[in-house]
């Protein structure tokens, strides 16, 4: 399976213009399973047009599609939906079930969530998350990890795609890393960066997974479509799990 985590930005890219398109066609191009998306609007503002963004994209790419809405607004009709602003999970396998679990927070920081989506994979269910965790709060960052470790319990089939805002050697990230593998850890080469693109000095963007779960190769995606389309790169990752005869 192939798997990819895409801080999206809500479709602005690099260049300050608002493309969704270009998103669907990095996705595209990279030929993953699944994708776990942060920075997604639905209905949410006139910057992205009130467009539902990732139901376009799920349209456009033929894919099926969990959302999970962190920050809500009344509708701009009645009747028409809330405005919601999230992370997304899209797949070319059949979602079962989905849910989005509230993280903490502290005061009125904005609310922070953990999507989760039932993958049916060859008839196996994998659990695969997306999150965003909080982005200029360490202490929080880490109450959100803690939280979301205790979610996950003793996990297998599971993958986590994550923008953690948090470098790899943080207390927050090490807080996943105990429990999951760090894909790019394991199977990448070079630092990894991903933000702020199109010239990033940070690896903040992961793909986790359980320990069942193998990481045969991790790319930072760094086409010029994909150095453009958002201020995060793409993290795409081959991922199996060994089977035993």
């Amino acid at each position: 399976m192939r798997v990819m985590t895409f801080n999206i930005r809500h479709g602005q890219g690099a260049d300050g213009r608002v493309d969704l398109a270009r998103i669907g066609e990095v996705i595209r191009a990279a030929d993953a399973d699944v994708v776990g998306l942060q920075e997604v609007d639905r209905r949410f503002q006139a910057r992205s047009r009130f467009r539902d963004q990732a139901g376009w994209l799920g349209r456009r790419l033929t894919m099926h599609v969990a959302y999970g809405g962190n920050r809500e607004r009344r509708p701009r009709i009645p009747g028409a939906g809330r405005r919601q602003f999230g992370n997304a999970i899209l797949s070319a396998y059949p979602i079962v079930d989905h849910e989005n679990i509230a993280l903490p927070r502290s005061g009125t920081r904005e609310q922070r969530g953990l999507l989760r989506a039932g993958i049916d994979i060859g008839g196996v269910i994998w659990q695969v998350y997306a999150t965003h965790l909080q982005h200029d709060d360490p202490g929080e960052r880490l109450a959100q990890a803690r939280a979301i470790r205790r979610i996950l319990g003793a996990p297998e089939h599971t993958i986590v795609l994550a923008d953690l805002n948090a470098q790899p050697t943080t207390p927050e990230v090490r807080a996943l890393t105990d429990v999951l593998v760090d894909g790019w850890a394991a199977a990448g080469t070079g630092p990894g960066h991903t933000s702020a693109s199109p010239a990033p000095t940070q690896r903040i963007d992961y793909v986790l997974h359980s320990p069942d779960v193998r990481s045969r190769s991790v790319v930072v995606l760094a086409s010029p479509p994909a150095g453009i389309a958002s201020d995060h790169l793409p993290v795409v990752a081959d991922v199996a799990v060994d089977r035993v005869e």
